[in-house]
């Protein structure tokens, strides 16, 4: 039974207090800010930031005490929020800082217009004194966007274009997540089920075939049914990033996303090209797969159930902190204490349900609180997965802050899924060792396989097809149902091979994955996935590479993504980036062949 959030121990929910004590603290900290007409005093530095480097450096100081203050009133409202989704008292506050934020971003629009058009001799004196030293990289970031900035007028222009040009992604999730509904399905026992897109992933998990493949089918079903206004979507949204990209003079819509960060397009090529050079792994998994479910065909909604006879795990969440503490030992005794008291004493996690409480799992926090993880900890070996992977998160943003001034601490989304990956890697490492059960340890190498295949092999497939949207559409290759589902099949048989049959119902998968209306932002996961596997390999091998890697923790954003990985030991312009993932997948492949406890359903792997 879920309880209400009153009823829970104060033990068992997160430390808000440390950032506020009361709503009647965090109202007062808000009311002064418009008191005081502290926006007012941020937009009287317009037009001046030209006429010295001290007033330059009085108005950065001022700019990021006032968005300090504002984070720290944002963390602590979305936190309350979410403890409880229908408290009145939350969702007013919350809706008084986001409007709040809004009026600040507002009147301070002219910050980074005024730093891009200053003179280049201007701004090389700034770089080159000691007074601007500390903002160096931030103002660095900025004006490199120079070549790309337009007139004040023509970005006054774009600016006023912005919710048009979002309105093909907030008109796909409102269908996708509100108005599309499928029919119900049975199972092989002709129990009816309830179809949603919630519930579709864990049918496809389940044992009972019928159940899947009903699912399946009747999912795609029902994006067959709109293919051609999801199409029209799809060609929109591509068409808005054809569109900015133009306007700022990129040559390509791919260069425009990832200049920003300074990440060179041919690591994206490179992540591609190394994925089809080692495909034939995908495609002996999928071998396993088959001969272990001994099925004829190998059908795609036999992709995620477990291949393995299903292990039951449960943790009480005191034993999952132990063993995410005890996981990250290799990071060394400071970094594991820090994590210690954080799970503890400090009050870090707002581990259980409660009524009203936020879906789903997520690190939180700003430059001047402590980490905060919410989560919804059922006892499965996922939810103590899901601790690690976000424990990752909360110290790296730990370490980073600690280390780094307010405007350096933010690390780039290009990296963040390395810390958190590292941290799930070093809980199944112990896990993996800490067994001596041989179906044990094949549930957590399955687990550890069917990671790399969903995070790294199906997003770089979604990486390459969202690459050919936007190919199509600098071409002026007109969008069609039909050219989508052609080159998504495709996509489809080259990446699963001979053994899985594709069917044409796979063909429209690409009208329900949000991710490609994000511009070029789902092949973070795979850098970040190979990234993590190549640094794990280092660690475990040099001390060196483990005070490396903890560099690269602390060093916040205060480098560009490539160079932050740099630091921490791995080069991701050079292919050899990712043979790390590679090279693990086959061993584990190999490992998981060994762990083989029914003869009759062996596969020699060679």
């Amino acid at each position: 039974m879920v309880k209400e959030r009153s009823l829970l121990e104060n033990a068992h929910k997160w430390d808000v207090s440390a950032l506020y004590p009361s709503w009647e603290k965090w109202e007062q900290d808000l009311k002064s800010l418009k008191d005081q007409e502290i926006f007012k005093k941020i937009s009287s530095f317009k037009s001046t930031l030209s006429s010295g480097e001290e007033n330059f450096k009085k108005f950065l100081n001022e700019y990021f005490e006032v968005q300090r203050t504002l984070d720290k009133l944002y963390t602590y409202a979305h936190l309350r929020l979410d403890e409880d989704l229908g408290n009145d008292e939350s969702k007013e506050a919350f809706g008084k800082i986001v409007a709040a934020a809004h009026e600040f971003q507002f009147v301070t629009s002219w910050v980074e217009p005024e730093i891009i058009q200053l003179p280049d001799e201007k701004f090389q004196e700034y770089l080159n004194g000691t007074t601007l030293a500390p903002f160096k990289f931030f103002l660095e970031k900025i004006h490199r966007l120079k070549p790309h900035t337009l007139t004040l007028e023509e970005e006054k222009l774009i600016a006023l274009s912005s919710k048009t040009l979002d309105a093909n992604h907030k008109t796909f999730s409102a269908f996708n997540d509100a108005d599309l509904q499928f029919d119900p399905i049975k199972d092989s026992q002709d129990k009816v089920h309830e179809l949603t897109n919630g519930l579709y992933s864990i049918y496809l998990r389940n044992n009972d075939r019928i159940l899947r493949k009903n699912a399946f089918e009747k999912l795609h079903e029902g994006y067959f049914s709109f293919e051609n206004t999801l199409c029209e979507l799809l060609q929109g949204q591509m068409q808005n990033h054809l569109y900015l990209s133009r306007a700022r003079k990129y040559p390509s819509c791919l260069e425009a996303a990832l200049f920003v960060h300074n990440v060179d397009p041919k690591v994206y090529h490179n992540l591609i090209s190394s994925t089809h050079d080692n495909l034939s792994l995908l495609h002996k998994y999928m071998e396993v797969r088959k001969k272990r479910l001994k099925v004829d065909t190998l059908q795609l909604y036999d992709l995620y159930v477990p291949i393995v006879e299903d292990v039951k795990l449960d943790f009480t969440y005191q034993e999952a902190c132990q063993l995410v503490v005890d996981s990250v030992a290799p990071l060394g005794k400071e970094y594991q204490n820090i994590l210690r008291e954080g799970l503890n004493e400090k009050r870090w996690v707002d581990p259980f349900e409660n009524l009203r409480k936020r879906s789903g799992a997520y690190s939180s926090g700003c430059y001047d609180s402590n980490p905060y993880i919410l989560m919804n900890f059922h006892g499965t070996l996922n939810d103590v997965l899901t601790l690690a992977h976000e424990a990752g998160h909360s110290m790296h943003s730990y370490l980073s802050r600690k280390n780094q001034p307010y405007h350096d601490a933010q690390y780039p989304i290009f990296v963040a899924e390395v810390a958190s990956t590292f941290n799930e890697q070093l809980l199944l490492d112990l896990m993996l060792k800490q067994t001596q059960d041989p179906k044990v340890k094949a549930y957590l190498l399955n687990y550890k396989i069917e990671g790399i295949r969903t995070t790294f092999f199906r997003q770089t497939m979604f990486a390459e097809f969202e690459l050919q949207l936007h190919t199509f559409c600098e071409k002026q290759i007109p969008f069609t149902p039909s050219l989508l589902k052609e080159e998504y099949k495709k996509l489809n048989q080259k990446y699963f091979g001979p053994t899985v049959h594709v069917c044409d119902d796979i063909s429209i998968e690409w009208a329900r994955i949000p991710h490609f209306y994000y511009n070029f932002y789902v092949y973070q996961y795979a850098t970040g996935i190979s990234a993590a596997y190549a640094l794990f390999k280092k660690v475990k091998e040099s001390e060196k590479s483990k005070n490396d890697f903890l560099n690269f923790l602390s060093s916040g954003g205060k480098k560009f993504p490539l160079d932050l990985l740099k630091v921490a030991g791995v080069d991701m312009t050079k292919e050899e980036a990712v043979q790390s993932i590679f090279a693990e997948f086959s061993q584990m492949l190999s490992d998981l062949d060994k762990q083989q406890v029914n003869e009759d359903s062996s596969l020699s792997i060679s």
